[in-house]
């Protein structure tokens, strides 16, 4: 038994080196990660208090820019720029909502766009979009990320009387 005893020491000790498995380093573990994450979508789009109960993730995205969309045309067809610009019937806007809710607007013209003044055009867009209700910005991994998207904002020509 005392002869055994050490065998089986030795035995135990030497068993071990089958058992141990190759642990990858964090650095490797991050890569991978980051490799498998697609950084083109995110888990929950922006969205405003009327489409929050839609649970349907496509449902929700299109509500949230109809209603961007309608708020945005409400509120540059309030102004004189359809009748300085009968020409321009539709402005693409970029929008973009940032993690602390708050968002900015750019106007995205043509390359062609010389027949109108996008500076003047720019300074009433900038004038005219403020004071939007509440937005939850877009969800990536359970954190609140910056998304942009660009819109298509119909202006509706005054009655002119």
């Amino acid at each position: 038994m005392k002869q055994f005893f050490p065998f089986f020491i030795c035995i135990l000790f030497s068993s071990c080196q089958y058992f141990e498995k190759q642990v990858p380093s964090e650095k490797e573990l991050l890569q991978k990660e980051l490799k498998s994450i697609n950084w083109k979508e995110v888990d929950e789009y922006p969205s405003v208090p009327e489409c929050d109960k839609i649970t349907d993730k496509a449902v929700r995205q299109q509500c949230f820019f109809e209603v961007m969309s309608n708020l945005i045309e409400e509120k540059l067809n309030v102004d004189t720029l359809s009748i300085l610009y009968p020409e321009l019937d539709t402005i693409e806007v970029k929008v973009t909502v940032f993690p602390n809710a708050t968002m900015k607007f750019e106007p995205q013209f043509r390359k062609d766009s010389v027949a109108y003044d996008t500076i003047k055009i720019d300074s009433i867009l900038h004038a005219r979009l403020v004071d939007f209700p509440k937005i939850n910005p877009a969800i990536k991994r359970g954190v609140p990320v910056k998304t942009q998207f660009i819109l298509p904002v119909i202006l509706k020509a005054k009655d002119k009387k």
